[in-house]
């Protein structure tokens, strides 16, 4: 039988081959990205890109949301949070009595789009018209309160899906269109922004709200107007760039103090014409100017 040590020892050995560069014995750092699903996808590219960079870094990359990142960087258990939404007051404090030092950088921008079903006659939405769709005690319940019928859709139910509370696309929404109201009861509240543009396609009567990266050819998005009656504006990466679009936000990364070393060098290659490159082509706006050829 193995001893408990024997299996200890044999994790820590297993661990240093894992972290040992393949060609000369170098090791390699190793730095912790988690959390929004909105830049998931980016800060993977991110990380890929950067082994090119810099094969002496790993830049471990997982999702979960905003508020697992945050969450996680409270807890001093990874080295960078992404997230779609800025650090609650509540969140900064609990950092600071932990012992962290929570620093902000904004490294794009993000259009968050209405979906819609592809078959949905609905070309324009006001915040207004959302608010009454999603928000707790919301007078919209079918799509013929919108004065639309949606072929396919055989109640006319709107079928309003949104992102689960741990997301900051969630809270994001939920303070910019709904004012801080409670979400209406029976909302379909999906683990990932891909998660929701799935099902939106996938059901007449939906309705979704995800990161504008997540658009395909396959749903709609709509064009918002701050108010009723008032001029739309449809999302895309130069309408979140110069604000014009309602619901516009900017993305964060978290550091534990301003970042030096390895994390400085990662951070500064990310907000590098480089860097920024690559979110402008994930499809975010970047949060500097960019020349990208």
């Amino acid at each position: 039988m193995f001893s408990r040590n024997y299996l200890i020892v044999s994790i820590l050995i297993l661990t240093s081959m894992v972290l040992t560069a393949c060609g000369g014995g170098e090791r390699r750092q190793v730095i912790q990205n988690k959390g929004s699903d909105t830049l998931v996808n980016v800060a993977q590219a991110w990380a890929e890109d950067y082994q090119t960079v810099n094969p002496a870094v790993v830049v471990a990359v997982s999702g979960g949301g905003s508020g697992t990142g945050i969450a996680a960087l409270i807890n001093g258990t990874v080295d960078i949070a992404n997230a779609s939404r800025a650090i609650k007051d509540k969140e900064l404090k609990l950092a600071q009595d932990n012992g962290q030092n929570p620093v902000q950088h904004v490294v794009g921008f993000d259009a968050l789009a209405v979906y819609l079903h592809s078959d949905n006659p609905i070309d324009e939405i006001s915040i207004e018209q959302l608010a009454e769709i999603y928000g707790d005690g919301g007078t919209y319940l079918s799509w013929t309160d919108l004065g639309v019928e949606v072929p396919g859709c055989q109640d006319q139910e709107i079928v309003v899906v949104s992102r689960q509370n741990n997301s900051g696309t969630y809270a994001y929404f939920r303070e910019a269109v709904l004012s801080d109201r409670d979400f209406k009861l029976g909302t379909r509240d999906m683990h990932g922004s891909k998660d929701v543009v799935d099902l939106v396609e996938k059901t007449p009567c939906a309705i979704g709200y995800s990161g504008l990266a997540y658009a395909t050819d396959h749903l709609k998005m709509a064009c918002v107007a701050q108010g009723s009656g008032g001029a739309c504006t449809n999302p895309s990466v130069a309408t979140a760039v110069d604000g014009s679009y309602p619901i516009a936000r900017p993305l964060f990364m978290y550091t534990n103090g301003e970042p030096t070393g390895a994390i400085g060098d990662y951070m500064n290659w990310i907000l590098s014409n480089e860097g920024q490159c690559i979110i402008l082509n994930k499809g975010y706006a970047p949060a500097v100017k960019v020349n990208c050829g």
